[in-house]
């Protein structure tokens, strides 16, 4: 099988690439592909948590010290926060005078995403690696 240290940071990019199309569609009110590209970008989030803690079991995590416990809230509080933009884009589809709360939910969720993936590239460079 593929090492999670290729297939974390492969499905991180493509997350954050999956956000970008996201981010695109929903500004010029692409709704269709918008929706598309939300499960996309979902399932490659899943995906790239799964591969993240594999990661993490070939890393002494609290050696990284502080950052660990920063970055495993922050990326619990992105992964709860991904319901906010879920409910506030249903509201939208039924009601447009909700746009502007989706819009506050999923820039909040856009930053907490990139606020993890940092802190979580900090903790593994932070990290001792374990022997093999």
């Amino acid at each position: 099988m593929t090492s999670p240290k290729i297939l974390f940071p492969f499905f991180l990019v493509v997350t954050v690439l999956l956000l970008v199309g996201v981010l695109v569609t929903g500004l010029t009110g692409r709704v269709r592909p918008h929706l598309t590209l939300v499960a996309l970008t979902v399932t490659a989030l899943g995906l790239t948590i799964f591969f993240a803690e594999q990661l993490g079991e070939l890393y002494d995590l609290q050696s990284a010290g502080w950052i660990t416990p920063v970055h495993l809230t922050i990326a619990k509080l992105a992964t709860v926060s991904y319901l906010l933009p879920l409910t506030t884009g249903l509201m939208t589809l039924r009601n447009r005078s909700y746009k502007r709360y989706h819009f506050r939910a999923a820039m909040l969720v856009l930053g907490l995403t990139v606020s993890a993936a940092c802190t979580g590239v900090w903790m593994l460079l932070a990290a001792t690696p374990l022997p093999a």
